[in-house]
């Protein structure tokens, strides 16, 4: 398994070609190479890529027109102009649309790989940054979740599900694992996006203030209250209040967020008047809260209003296939606000991370990313850049393989077994037989399966094209020319 970056290289001259991939390819990346803008364009769209070499002269597709289409279909990939004139119009040209660098050619191989590296360090800043913008304004989704695993795939169904109403989620999960991440994707999956996110950690408050905290105060309410406060339930009207640990709110605060819930006002301390309130409520626990009722730690009415729609996040180590995407994840984050120049991990640092077992979960994997970012000399983090799991890890040798990324069909490993093998007798979802015992056409089959992956995946577009291995305007052009309805589905 490789992390390595993907360069596109394109140009219509196949010497260039070469002495660039060479130099890449030495570099660490992964290569690919088009000989004209048309087969470019293609490629940048449907199979991707981290950085974009073009050329700036090329027959057919010229390179600015290249250049144009890419900015507008793929904006948020670096492409570098490849040019044989140094010209300051043409370079404040290819600037101007959209281009990060520019090299004249004869390509120096140094050069190359350092334009590379600066674009994808301003790449990683610039992601990072819509990232935090994204948070910060409420508007985070499940594509920017890291949900390959089977178990997280169930998760994302459910929350795209709960994302459609109102309804009470209670998200439970052992600490570290994310529930506030996938409490944030709910709310930014619903009509509650852009509109506030309150976060509230009901085992970090004092006793004495949970009170206040939550449903506000009036000046000189209580000694210290030298002004007026509205509380987390008036800070999230209209948006979403994330209760999160709700376990740990004493029993007399259970009973005036009970009523909370149920009239959709809150008392402040010291007001005379209840205010109204229009809050979504998605709580987490990584207690027992039903055994906390039969022990009489958690009131039983309030518990059936919160569990209303449970989500069971499952530990790290139930999703063990999402650890390299989430390793690759944290490098670009912490190469970003660190300032750092990593590229990857190595094959033996993710055989190693991937058997450690994680009682931290999410979390420890990040803070032990962070750490080992800090700590790397290469570009590349080693297994001695994580200390504390290196040392307490037996040989790499009686390491198990790190876990491939599960599949759609049902993590099915044999191609031939379980579903696959249905299909190949002509039964199952997408059959390849037809009545008469004949192959079905090409076509035939196609439209099947891109329907069948459209009940899979619920109707969730970029994971049907990403499953499917095709560009999303691909696969809405098929949808097209085979007149298959996205809204209407089988699958519940």
């Amino acid at each position: 398994m490789t992390m390595a970056k993907t360069v596109l290289v394109i140009d219509d001259d196949p010497t260039q070609r070469r002495l660039i991939q060479a130099s890449v390819e030495k570099a660490g990346f992964a290569c690919r190479t088009a000989p004209d803008g048309e087969s470019g364009f293609t490629a940048a769209t449907e199979a991707g890529a981290d950085v974009i070499l073009l050329d700036l002269t090329m027959p057919g597709l010229s390179g600015m027109e290249t250049l144009e289409r890419l900015s507008e279909r793929v904006p948020d990939v670096p492409v570098i102009m490849l040019t044989a004139t140094s010209g300051i119009d043409t370079i404040v040209t290819t600037m101007r649309a959209g281009a990060v660098d520019f090299i004249v050619k004869p390509a120096n191989p140094e050069r190359v790989v350092v334009s590379i590296r600066n674009a994808l360090k301003m790449s990683s800043l610039t992601g990072e940054v819509k990232r935090l913008t994204r948070k910060s304004e409420g508007g985070m989704n499940f594509d920017d979740m890291i949900a390959d695993a089977p178990m997280m795939r169930q998760v994302v169904r459910l929350g795209q599900r709960a994302a459609s109403s109102d309804i009470p989620v209670l998200i439970l999960g052992e600490s570290g694992v994310g529930k506030e991440v996938i409490a944030r994707c709910i709310q930014g999956a619903s009509e509650r996006a852009g509109k506030p996110f309150v976060t509230v950690n009901c085992g970090a408050i004092p006793e004495n203030l949970v009170e206040s905290i939550l449903f506000g105060h009036e000046k000189g309410a209580f000694t210290g209250a030298v002004s007026k406060s509205l509380g987390k339930f008036v800070e999230a009207d209209g948006g979403t209040l994330f209760l999160d640990e709700v376990g740990e709110l004493p029993l007399d605060m259970q009973v005036k967020l009970l009523r909370a819930l149920q009239e959709g006002e809150v008392d402040a301390v010291g007001s005379r008047r209840p205010t109204k309130v229009d809050v979504r409520i998605i709580s987490a626990t990584n207690k027992d809260l039903a055994e906390q009722v039969k022990a009489g730690a958690f009131r039983e009415d309030l518990y059936y209003r919160l569990n209303v729609f449970p989500v069971d996040m499952p530990s790290l180590r139930e999703r063990k296939e999402d650890i390299p995407a989430l390793v690759e994840h944290f490098i670009s984050r912490f190469n970003a606000s660190e300032d750092r120049d990593v590229q990857s991990a190595s094959e033996e640092t993710l055989q190693m991370l991937c058997a450690h077992d994680w009682p931290g979960n999410v979390r420890q994997l990040e803070n032990a990313v962070f750490r080992a970012v800090i700590l790397c000399e290469g570009v590349e983090l080693q297994p001695h850049d994580f200390p504390q799991i290196s040392g307490i890890m037996p040989e790499m040798a009686d390491l198990p393989p790190v876990p491939a990324r599960s599949r759609p069909d049902n993590d099915v490993e044999d191609p031939v077994s379980g579903e696959a093998a249905a299909s190949l007798s002509g039964a199952g979802p997408v059959a390849i037989k037809g009545e008469n015992g004949e192959l079905r056409t090409l076509s035939d089959i196609e439209r099947d399966v891109i329907e069948y992956a459209i009940d899979f995946y619920q109707g969730h577009m970029s994971e049907v094209s990403r499953r499917l291995g095709i560009g999303r305007s691909t696969l809405y052009r098929k949808i097209r020319e085979y007149e298959l309805d996205p809204d209407k589905r089988k699958i519940g």
